[in-house]
């Protein structure tokens, strides 16, 4: 990889260390090299790790640094992020949990069907989830935070304004959870990676996707596509749950005060802030569209409902197959309910 085209954060960060006059060595165990998929101008890059990264280093004092690698610049495919911080391939990832099929089933309940709105509320919700109940799936790294985007929407090459028009039309989802519900709803999914998106759209392998207002812009969807549909009520189609994670071992070779520097940017306090990047950048998504005189439909709240009747049924297929792995989807569903009301009325 060319190291020029790295992203590091607080070139003052990087001249405070030389200034400090650390060693060497001392510098590079706690530089923090971060690994995602997204360019560095899109929401969560800008408005959450950026932010996320500077932080820690003014809090460590110039001790801990932390380099940004947007767009998979040190190799591999979006859905090995999560390997790559577990195997130290890399320091810290951000990443999809769909993009791993099957490996993180208690953590999927917060994808289903018209169950979360506010990111930052959900996203609140999901951590104390994950916290209490699904620890274990995250045993292998030092997790820092999970989270969710806001309200899922269609954005189609044709109009999408009732039901019928989903029928047959190839629909990109971006997980498991997803793609059951579209199959439920008549469409084609087709599972890809979020960067994907622009060039599947550009070249007809798909001609519609599910992604979040605040993915918009990074992506140029709107300028590929003119149709946006959304939903009546607080609560999305469909979200997506992601994770922020630490190499375990990379993570326990830091000294006390540094350890806590990364505990003190953890848990709750991430995962509001990635959940409030979400809700902004929606915000910015969806004036962009507006601004280009893209066509921003909302279903009213009788297609909604049939949309809600139509998708019901994913519920019912996800609890029979986490039952197979000795988990009580039922139970978690209403766990994940409970949370998400209780994060949404502060």
């Amino acid at each position: 990889m060319n190291v020029t085209r790295r992203t590091t954060l607080g070139a003052l960060a990087a001249g405070s260390l030389a200034g400090m006059g650390l060693p060497a060595r001392a510098q590079a165990a706690n530089t923090l090299r971060f690994h995602q998929m997204l360019p560095p101008q899109a929401t969560i890059p800008a408005k959450a790790i950026v932010p996320w990264a500077q932080k820690v280093e003014r809090e460590s004092g110039g001790r801990i640094r932390v380099q940004h690698f947007p767009t998979m610049q040190l190799g591999g495919r979006p859905p090995e992020l999560f390997d790559q911080a577990k195997d130290g391939v890399v320091d810290l990832i951000w990443t999809v949990l769909g993009y791993t099929p099957g490996r993180f089933p208690k953590s999927e309940v917060f994808e289903l069907p018209f169950s979360t709105g506010n990111a930052e509320a959900g996203s609140r919700a999901f951590q104390e989830y994950v916290e209490t109940h699904a620890m274990d799936e995250f045993k292998d790294v030092k997790l820092i935070c999970v989270h969710i985007h806001g309200p899922g929407l269609f954005h189609s090459k044709d109009p999408v304004t009732r039901l019928e028009d989903l029928k047959g039309m190839k629909v990109r989802g971006g997980s498991r959870v997803i793609n059951i519900m579209l199959e439920q709803l008549g469409a084609t999914p087709v599972g890809m990676p979020v960067p994907a998106v622009g060039e599947a759209l550009s070249k007809g392998v798909i001609t519609a996707t599910t992604i979040p207002w605040e993915v918009v812009p990074a992506l140029r969807v709107q300028q590929i596509v003119k149709n946006h549909t959304g939903f009546t009520g607080e609560k999305g189609l469909y979200t997506q749950t992601f994770a922020v994670a630490m190499n375990k071992a990379k993570y326990d070779a830091l000294p006390a005060d540094l350890k806590k520097v990364i505990d003190d940017n953890s848990g709750q306090v991430a995962a509001s802030l990635f959940g409030r990047a979400m809700d902004e950048g929606d915000k910015a998504g969806l004036a962009l569209a507006q601004q280009g005189g893209n066509k921003v439909i909302t279903l009213d709240a009788a297609e909604t409902a049939r949309w809600q009747r139509a998708a019901s049924g994913v519920r019912a297929v996800w609890y029979q197959e986490v039952a197979g792995k000795g988990i009580d989807g039922q139970k978690m569903a209403a766990e994940a309910e409970r949370l998400i009301a209780k994060y949404s009325k502060k």
